[in-house]
């Protein structure tokens, strides 16, 4: 029977086993993924941890893979048309990709670019479509000064890429590893830390007009809404504790946020494109066999995994 990694209890990392589960037939709008890499998200701790609220039980982890279709139900059709047993493909968004074989619904199976490997595709899909989310939230266009907190991460630097496609001048914020990561996508790298504000000011005079914020931290925040005169342009994916304090958007899983589903949903096929045209670009891969699942999972809630980290079935 396939491995597929469970949780029996909402808890922590060392809750996680890897057990053999049967994997029934796809039905109707379904497909049967062989999985070749899943992504690990902070999403996932969160999921763990009970954040979310209520769940079935044993607990399934893991929202993005990359695959083959191994068998397909009637009527198996994605956004990009029928599935056929053999096609590679990435599935967003699924639930329990921690595993070796999965049951998909079709709707959420979509053609994986070629020019992407197996760990690539599974970690671009989430990344890519909360930063498309986080631009039309704020509205982002041409000649906006837009700050990007957190700009080296899969959210941050698909939205500094995005942001850049759109003709905005993009300041990310980064540590000092990532400085010539952001000149060589056209942004401005500023360290975070300790007078962030003064740093960014320093750039901005006249202030900015959007700030994207992935982390959530008061020094990200407290930055923005200081550079920022509409706070209804300033959004963040991190900072659940003070986003209604701040009058600020707040979006995705959570109390008060805008999922946004349907627009992410629409954005996938076209997120795919700027990839395969080399156009959209993840963070490195960081790959760990589906048996060392606890050590990908520490080093995601580390939050300085320094790339995608991704599970290799």
């Amino acid at each position: 029977m396939p491995r597929t990694v469970i949780a029996a209890k909402f808890g922590d990392i060392e809750d996680l086993e890897v057990v053999d589960l049967p994997v029934a037939e796809p039905l109707h709008g379904h497909v049967r993924l062989r999985v070749m890499a899943a992504a690990v998200n902070p999403a996932d701790l969160k999921q763990l941890r009970g954040m979310f609220g209520g769940s079935t039980f044993p607990l399934r982890l893991g929202s993005e893979v990359s695959g083959v279709v191994a068998a397909v139900g009637p009527d198996a059709v994605g956004p990009a048309g029928p599935l056929s047993v053999g096609d590679e493909v990435i599935g967003y968004p699924v639930r329990g990709g921690f595993a070796e074989q999965l049951i998909v619904k079709a709707s959420s199976v979509l053609p994986k670019p070629a020019s992407l490997g197996w760990g690539e595709a599974a970690g671009l899909l989430l990344g890519a479509v909360t930063a498309f989310h986080l631009l039309e939230a704020v509205a982002v266009a041409r000649g906006d000064h837009v700050i990007v907190h957190g700009a080296s991460g899969s959210v941050g630097l698909a939205a500094v890429q995005l942001a850049r496609a759109r003709g905005a001048k993009v300041i990310g914020t980064v540590s000092a590893s990532h400085v010539d990561d952001m000149r060589a996508l056209g942004a401005v790298p500023v360290l975070y830390g300790p007078g962030l504000e003064e740093r960014l000011r320093a750039l901005l005079p006249g202030g900015a007009d959007a700030a994207l914020d992935t982390v959530g931290t008061d020094e990200a925040l407290d930055a923005s809404v200081a550079l920022v005169a509409d706070r209804q342009r300033i959004a963040t994916i991190a900072g659940f504790a003070r986003a209604a304090e701040l009058g600020i958007r707040l979006l995705g899983s959570g109390p008060g946020a805008d999922p946004g589903t349907e627009l992410r949903n629409g954005a996938r096929l076209d997120m795919l494109q700027l990839a395969a045209d080399g156009r959209l670009v993840g963070p490195p891969v960081i790959a760990f066999p589906l048996e060392h699942v606890r050590q990908a999972m520490a080093l995601v809630a580390s939050g300085h995994a320094g790339g995608k980290v991704v599970i290799l079935p």
